[in-house]
């Protein structure tokens, strides 16, 4: 959901730090311009952000034990409209070495379905994609809606995971992440096949791995096996973890895992700034990772990989 007439005044904030310029996504411009279904939507990763709801109280808590955390930088804070309808929220982007993170923390009731998005994406043209969105089986839950810097839309994936989709007309930059998150999304063997079917294709994707007999013990259950699907795109990267829903707190809750360089140094900084460790360190398949949740209640999958610590 991109913000309203006073974030103008942010968007003028981050082209003097340098966050925010008007160059070109990499041969193609932000201007409307035709393309097709087919077409490659995406900008980059960097424009993979998480949606993190809070409550106006823990939001600069939330937002420091970020950047303490992950480390990066922050555009400046505001109050403003994001939604189509009347609202007020407080809004800050979170830019750091390994995700960018959208914070809002209402003053007003949330207009539904807004709080149940999980990411936004940067598209290169707001029609194209919602055409590509619909004949990829994807429903439309908030039409495209005009701000003074772009559009917005809400789109469902089949299996009911929600994304919002978002254009702006001066074109952003923001630095090259040093590593890439992944979008943990949990759906259902019966959900699976159509919204793998409609996010590769909308997203122009490839699966990396497919493993019928990942490890349990990264949903929680060690005893058992589960079926875990990787997805890499010009979004980003995105893990299917498909189950029955019998899932044991805090599974389920986490929306990214975070790659961090190493993952003891991490979870001591996130301590430090105020976060608690829900999963200690544990080891899965090509990674070491933990479940920890910042002030506000956030909750992230955090890991590193193995062999870029041996």
């Amino acid at each position: 959901m991109r913000i309203t007439r006073a974030f103008i005044a942010v968007v003028t904030v981050l082209l003097v730090i340098g966050y925010v310029a008007p160059p070109s996504f990499s041969g193609t411009t932000a201007d409307a311009r035709p393309t097709t279904a087919s077409s490659d939507l995406a900008v980059g990763p960097q424009y993979d952000t998480t949606h993190i709801y809070v409550a106006p109280t823990e939001f600069d808590r939330f937002v420091a034990s970020l950047v303490a955390t992950f480390g990066g930088t922050t555009s400046k804070k505001g109050v403003f409209t994001v939604t189509p309808t009347p609202s007020k929220t407080m809004s800050q982007l979170v830019l750091t070495p390994v995700g960018t993170i959208s914070v809002f923390g209402f003053e007003t009731p949330i207009p539904y379905p807004f709080g149940s998005e999980r990411t936004g994406y940067l598209v290169t043209d707001m029609d194209s994609a919602i055409r590509a969105a619909r004949a990829t089986g994807a429903d439309i839950l908030v039409s495209p809606f005009n701000d003074p810097i772009g559009r917005d839309a809400i789109i469902q994936w089949p299996g009911g995971v929600n994304t919002q989709l978002y254009w702006h007309t001066v074109a952003p930059s923001y630095p090259a992440l040093q590593m890439i998150p992944e979008n943990r999304v949990y759906v259902s063997a019966y959900a699976v096949k159509a919204f793998t079917t409609s996010f590769l294709k909308f997203s122009h994707g490839e699966v990396i791995s497919d493993d019928a007999h990942a490890p349990g013990v990264e949903i929680g259950r060690p005893t058992d096996t589960f079926r875990r699907i990787r997805v890499r795109s010009k979004f980003g990267k995105l893990t299917m973890l498909i189950t029955d829903g019998h899932l044991p707190y805090p599974y389920g809750r986490e929306m990214t895992g975070y790659e961090v360089a190493n993952l003891s140094d991490t979870l001591s900084k996130a301590k430090a700034a105020g976060a608690a460790v829900l999963v200690d360190l544990y080891k899965a398949d090509d990674r070491n990772a933990a479940m920890v949740q910042f002030p506000g209640g956030y909750i992230a999958e955090i890991h590193s990989l193995v062999s870029r610590q041996n």
